[in-house]
């Protein structure tokens, strides 16, 4: 079975992909964002459902589904759009069009009409565990960097999760959660700092900017499309307590970094952020330690610590190219562990002296610190 997505917003896309995912484990799902490409791969590959966006950088989606109906008059199509009116519905009329999603979509409405259009597949057979699953850093060495992520804390993730039931979100609530989420965080603000939402240039370095760019309603979308994504929370007792101790490290690291922009009459937000990241590359390795036990492989706690060793800070540095985080932001998010040479701002002063503090390093480089932050 298989689902062709032509969408060139690659976020939208995206959520697009894991509703569908989501609705149908095992499906096959190609995402592709230009007309041309999606006209070469119908003429070369079956598919038991097409979404199509009706305006792409080479063209109409309408194209695609043209071409489609000129082969076949049964297969469920649907229209991405923007447009509502009834002209352009009219427009397309002919084509047979199963569903209209409109732009900016509500995922549970998305979830149901895909659910009465994609094909009933049978279960998946049961597959036995890998006796010998091999070595789990040899493993982590082995993963594109495609497959990085951060694990989502669980009750936020269970709580985007029954958004697909149709449950109601208080997104006030919500917003107040994703403050203390550094995966949701990095996630808009990659989102929001990315060409489909940034035509303007200017980057966001926080998560409150990026919630007034992408507005309440695609927020809430791509934070329920993350959570789509998680394919395993941590739930060990063993991983638990690691990320636990790590995010109260990070809970400690933002309240004195807001407190040290107090004092220095700095604004905190992008300070707040930095502090938020800056344990990714450990939670990242967290996160996969808890799949690799999910698909039935065993994991000591030596293996873990060696893979916290050996992985956490080129993971972080593949992250944060991955989601092309701004420089000012991952300037901030290393100032944590050491200052730069040259051209050093009072905001990276901040986030090494908030760290020092915490880690109660010794008093003649904290008041060097707080002489360059102007505090003493």
């Amino acid at each position: 079975m298989r689902v062709l997505i032509l969408e060139d917003d690659p976020w939208i896309a995206d959520l697009l992909q894991q509703i569908v995912l989501s609705l149908r484990p095992g499906i096959q799902v190609r995402c592709l964002g230009r007309v041309a490409d999606a006209l070469l791969d119908w003429h070369q590959h079956a598919a038991d459902l097409v979404i199509a966006d009706w305006n792409l950088p080479d063209g109409s989606g309408v194209e695609l589904l043209q071409a489609i109906r000129k082969q076949d008059r049964a297969l469920p199509l649907v229209m991405i759009t923007g447009r509502v009116d009834r002209a352009s519905v009219l427009e397309v009329r002919p084509l047979g069009i199963s569903a209209f999603i409109a732009k900016p979509f509500q995922v549970p409405r998305v979830v149901e009409c895909l659910e009465a259009l994609l094909p009933t597949l049978a279960p998946p057979a049961a597959t036995a565990v890998d006796e010998d699953p091999g070595d789990f850093l040899a493993h982590l060495a082995a993963l594109p960097t495609s497959r990085l992520d951060l694990p989502l804390q669980q009750g936020l993730r269970d709580k985007l999760q029954q958004s697909l039931k149709g449950t109601q979100l208080n997104l006030r609530e919500l917003a107040e959660g994703w403050q203390q989420d550094p995966a949701l965080s990095a996630r808009l603000i990659a989102v929001a700092n990315s060409s489909a939402y940034n035509a303007a240039g200017r980057r966001c370095v926080s998560l409150v900017e990026a919630l007034q760019k992408l507005g309440a309603p695609t927020s809430l979308n791509l934070a329920i499309g993350l959570a789509l994504r998680q394919s395993s929370a941590i739930s060990s007792p063993q991983l638990r307590l690691l990320a636990q101790a790590y995010m109260d490290k990070t809970e400690r690291l933002v309240e004195r970094v807001a407190a040290l922009a107090a004092a220095c009459k700095l604004d905190p937000a992008s300070c707040q952020s930095a502090a938020l990241l800056h344990r990714m590359g450990e939670l990242c390795v967290l996160y996969l330690a808890q799949a690799w036990e999910d698909n039935g492989h065993a994991l000591e706690e030596f293996q873990v610590t060696q893979a916290l060793d050996q992985f956490s800070q080129p993971f972080a540095v593949a992250l944060k190219a991955n989601w092309q985080l701004p420089m000012a932001l991952r300037d901030l998010i290393g100032a944590v562990y050491a200052l730069p040479q040259a051209q050093v701002r009072r905001e990276q002063v901040l986030m090494r002296l908030a760290c020092a503090e915490l880690e109660g390093e010794e008093l003649s480089s904290l008041e060097r610190l707080r002489r360059l932050l102007g505090l003493s």
